[in-house]
């Protein structure tokens, strides 16, 4: 028999430095609108995953962490925002779409999105306020987006480091990024402890930052894991010795956390989230891009895992926990840092640097961050329509 294909629309955009295919639940085919696991089925195969070859040959896909992504954005059903934007992170090799936790690089393509697929409305001239729910965590997120002449202004001069072109800036507040109580995996620090001391079989003890902000991530310091903290991917992605070490450390972080009820379930059914991150105290190096970045410049490096390899330059919500972290006193991120703390740092990270910032109060021992705020840009890479065998479900 004979198989055809079936046509999808769907928007392809750069968000920070990631992207992925962004879609309305209503582009799906009608059968995989209220069915998750036809959902799934059908955005593994636009994205071209399970992929043995780890290519995405025959996908949408980059096969990366940054690139194998996919977008839900719809109306949304609250008062309080303009729409909901759900994220899949798609595995290469497996055939998993992680729906655990949220993509703050894509986070500056949703109001760009939203404005031109006509979910919201937008003033002509100045900037559109979107009002986002992310609905993997539960949080709500303002984009501040340009607009000029009735379209979105997707080109500028804004440079972000990790990406090739200039486009217009993109301003988010992330609010009220720390978890609370009824939050997956429960409050901001879901042990109750800034710094938690892991016994980890094979490893040993490992000193640990649990936070939830942004996504669930976990900090440890760059000596920790036998690095100095100005590695570029090729340094850690090649040695297959030290990313397994990474996600044996990852793995049991996030039972700690309790997100997962053993380090096997943690590997396999949760690959997205928590994020490991490790961090130093300032040092030269040179970026992935050949530019000089000075240790006078930046107030500690930063590194982070996605999909358990090294991020090329740093998760949106990766920047979101280090802000949250770094202003608070007593995490692994704060003790690096000269200040002890800070509401505005700046990182270093494989591609450049970035600013990003987070006010916190304390009130008998309970920290709260009314907001976390950065900047991003995005722009469309392509309009149209996807196109997918009509048997994706077998």
């Amino acid at each position: 028999m004979i198989q055809k294909q079936i046509s999808i629309r769907a928007t392809h955009m750069r968000g920070g430095t990631s992207k992925g295919v962004f879609l309305e639940p209503n582009d799906l085919p009608a059968e995989a609108r209220e069915n998750p696991t036809l959902r799934d089925a059908v955005l593994l195969r636009v994205v071209g995953s399970p992929d043995p070859y780890g290519k995405h040959i025959d996908g949408m896909g980059g096969a990366t962490s940054s690139t194998s992504k996919v977008v839900l954005i719809s109306r949304s059903t609250r008062k309080d925002c303009d729409v909901d934007y759900l994220f899949g992170a798609v595995a290469i090799e497996s055939p998993v779409v992680d729906w655990s936790g949220n993509c703050g690089n894509l986070t500056s393509a949703v109001g760009p999105f939203a404005i031109q697929r006509g979910l919201v409305q937008a003033p002509r001239d100045g900037v559109a306020t979107v009002r986002i729910w992310q609905a993997n965590i539960g949080k709500k997120i303002v984009a501040h987006v340009p607009m000029i002449d009735g379209e979105v202004q997707e080109c500028g001069d804004f440079e972000l480091d990790g990406v090739t072109f200039p486009s217009a800036e993109i301003k988010l507040e992330f609010m009220d990024p720390g978890a609370d109580e009824d939050s997956e995996g429960g409050a901001m620090f879901p042990t109750g402890r800034m710094i938690d001391t892991l016994d980890i079989p094979g490893i040993g003890k490992v000193e640990a930052t649990l936070i939830n902000a942004g996504n669930p991530t976990v900090f440890v310091d760059a000596a920790t894991l036998g690095f100095n903290g100005a590695e570029l991917q090729p340094e850690i992605n090649g040695d297959l010795a030290a990313l397994a070490r990474c996600e044996t450390i990852r793995a049991h972080a996030t039972v700690a956390m309790g997100l997962a009820a053993t380090p096997q379930e943690a590997t396999e059914k949760r690959p997205h989230t928590p994020k490991l991150a490790f961090v130093s105290s300032p040092a030269d190096y040179i970026s992935s891009s050949g530019k000089a970045v000075a240790a006078a410049d930046i107030d500690l490096n930063a590194r982070i895992f996605s999909m358990g390899m090294l991020h090329h330059a740093m998760t949106g919500t990766g920047a979101v926990a280090i802000a949250v972290a770094a202003a608070i006193r007593g995490t692994v991120v704060s003790r690096v840092l000269a200040e002890g703390s800070l509401e505005e740092v700046r990182f270093g990270h494989p591609s450049g640097k970035l600013t990003v910032g987070a006010a916190a109060s304390e009130n008998q021992g309970v920290w709260t961050v009314g907001k976390a705020t950065m900047s991003r840009s995005a722009r469309r890479l392509m309009d149209g329509q996807v196109f997918v065998p009509a048997d994706y479900a077998r």
